[in-house]
């Protein structure tokens, strides 16, 4: 059930989320600088010549694993915008399940979050119980 009417906030939350917001700012800068500097060195052919098939890989091995926590990253970004564009629309901090609100420490604590603890909770319960 997706939020469609605005819930009322605890006082002080506004000036909360707007921390909030100025943090999810600066950890897509943070990892979209990182990632810049990935790609940059994977173009950098120097880093390729190993004369020994060891190390090389070795080094593809690393390169595998720094690419597939760059694609965590990409996907955390896609939260990070999308925690931003609900900053934006008015709807931040509403359960996307039950549409209460979600508590701040719980935002400041998972800023990219779209449910509540008890949503949340219910949730890995049932994976739980499929897996």
């Amino acid at each position: 059930m997706a939020p469609t009417k605005k819930t009322q906030q605890p006082k002080g939350f506004a000036e909360k989320i707007e921390k909030i917001r100025k943090k999810l700012d600066e950890q897509k800068r943070q990892l979209l600088a990182e990632a810049e500097g990935t790609i940059n060195d994977s173009m950098n052919p120097e880093i390729e010549n190993f004369p020994d098939m060891g190390d090389q890989a070795s080094a593809e091995s690393d390169r595998s694993f720094i690419l597939r926590l760059r694609g965590r990253e990409q996907r955390y970004i896609r939260k990070i915008d999308e925690a931003i564009e609900r900053i934006e629309k008015g709807t931040y901090g509403i359960c996307e399940s039950c549409g209460e609100p979600i508590g701040v420490k719980r935002l400041e604590a998972r800023p990219v979050t779209t449910l509540c603890i008890e949503c949340k909770t219910r949730q890995e319960e049932e994976e739980k119980l499929r897996k």
